[in-house]
């Protein structure tokens, strides 16, 4: 999925923690068979294959890529478009602009943006099919997939072998199951943005978090600094200076839900949040001049 998964654990001996860490990291690469977009073969990538120059029938998959792709939905129509997986053929665009250090050709780039809408992928719930609406259309899953990733992880840990005090990371993406021995949480520190900022510490069991900005991963073009994260409606890279992190009930939830909060006006963001259960939200913003400006939901830890 791009990134490099961490899995933290506690077992009765050092055999049974490789024996259940390897089997976690083994279901990761499982689900990076099915949903990655890096991979041409992925049953994700397959799907779109199948859209590419026409409409054709519905096609049944797989129940976690359906799972995925339904709560991707919901959370598309709760957030009025702000998190869309069909940014796929944008977020090539901006691939390249990233390696080029350029904007993306403007005839291309208004034919990428005319395959992006939530509305166009129809899902049917009973017979588990696929139908992208629009040929050339092309699923993204970089803002979920990690997340579920990671709950399926910690999911087997618990399940399969009876390990309850797990941590799985996918970069900045963290499920966390029952706290350290002797603790009562696992230690997380969101990382500043700004160099007067100092990292805000958390402490978590049995949710996960996600933090999403522009600190590691950007493009800045003609004087102008373009996050990786996207909003789906511009089909434009976020600008402005900003760190956003969601705490929620598991993963998927968390992983998705900071790229809806990213791109929504704080209102409304504030909003989504509130009326998620379990989910919390920090977001950092640096103001004109540099100074960090940081709001918090009604739920979220204090320091």
């Amino acid at each position: 999925m791009g990134t490099t998964f961490r899995i933290v654990l506690y077992a009765p001996d050092k055999d049974a923690a490789k024996k259940a860490s390897d089997a976690a990291f083994a279901r990761v690469g499982e689900l990076d068979g099915i949903m990655s977009d890096y991979k041409k073969d992925s049953e994700l990538m397959l799907l779109c294959k199948t859209f590419a120059t026409e409409v054709s029938a519905p096609v049944k998959v797989g129940d976690d890529l359906f799972f995925v792709l339904r709560k991707a939905d919901e959370l598309s129509k709760k957030s009025g478009g702000a998190f869309d997986v069909t940014v796929g053929p944008v977020v090539q665009l901006w691939r390249l602009a990233r390696r080029t250090q350029q904007l993306p050709d403007p005839k291309e780039f208004a034919t990428a943006r005319d395959k992006v809408g939530y509305m166009k992928v129809k899902l049917d719930a009973t017979k588990q099919t696929v139908q992208l609406l629009i040929p050339g259309m092309q699923l993204d899953l970089g803002g979920i997939a990690k997340g579920y990733a990671a709950d399926e992880a910690l999911k087997l840990l618990r399940d399969k072998f009876g390990i309850k005090q797990a941590l799985v990371a996918a970069y900045g993406d963290i499920a966390c199951g029952d706290p350290p021995p002797g603790e009562d949480g696992w230690k997380v520190d969101i990382a500043p943005i700004a160099k007067s900022q100092k990292p805000r510490p958390l402490k978590l069991a049995n949710a996960a978090v996600s933090t999403s900005g522009d600190l590691e991963q950007f493009v800045e073009i003609g004087g102008v600094r373009y996050s990786h994260v996207l909003d789906p409606k511009t089909g434009l890279g976020l600008t402005g200076r900003r760190s956003v992190t969601v705490i929620a009930p598991n993963g998927t939830a968390a992983d998705s839900m900071t790229k809806a909060v990213s791109v929504l006006p704080p209102e409304q963001a504030l909003k989504l949040v509130e009326e998620t259960p379990g989910a919390a939200t920090y977001i950092v913003v640096l103001d004109k001049d540099e100074k960090p400006v940081a709001t918090a939901s009604k739920r979220f830890p204090k320091e």
